[in-house]
């Protein structure tokens, strides 16, 4: 099983080129891909429409769903601090907490954004899954 990433889940539905996108297709087919809560609000806070919400909700609903705890939060925001101590700032404290999910289900991580080699560069439990 495998978490994916905001970033491959756009770059899918923006019927993009790119090796993420095509290891997604894969494992969608597969039935390997896993989503976290956070990747969830991402996508449905894009929504252009009423229709293009209820269709993401559904397409969403449909994947198991890896759980955000207590612990994952404060391992986010160390992870988080980790960054800053040695001079990256992550964009979005969401990849912080992306990662940290993945790390904490022991689940490699699918992506199309630079701040998870990043934070893998300081966490060595964060797995990135090679497109």
């Amino acid at each position: 099983m495998i978490l994916v990433d905001t970033s491959v889940w756009v770059g899918l539905l923006r019927q993009s080129a790119t090796p993420p996108v095509a290891r997604l297709r894969q494992l969608l087919l597969d039935g390997e891909t896993l989503i976290a809560p956070v990747v969830l609000q991402e996508m449905l806070q894009g929504a252009r429409s009423q229709a293009d919400l209820s269709r993401l909700r559904e397409h969403f609903s449909a994947l198991p769903m890896l759980e955000h705890r207590a612990t994952t939060y404060a391992l986010a925001g160390t992870l988080y601090a980790r960054c800053r101590w040695a001079g990256i700032t992550p964009r979005s404290p969401h990849d912080c907490l992306i990662a940290a999910t993945a790390i904490e289900h022991g689940v490699p991580l699918l992506h199309d954004d630079r701040d998870f080699e990043r934070i893998a560069g300081i966490e060595p439990g964060l797995r990135l899954l090679a497109s």
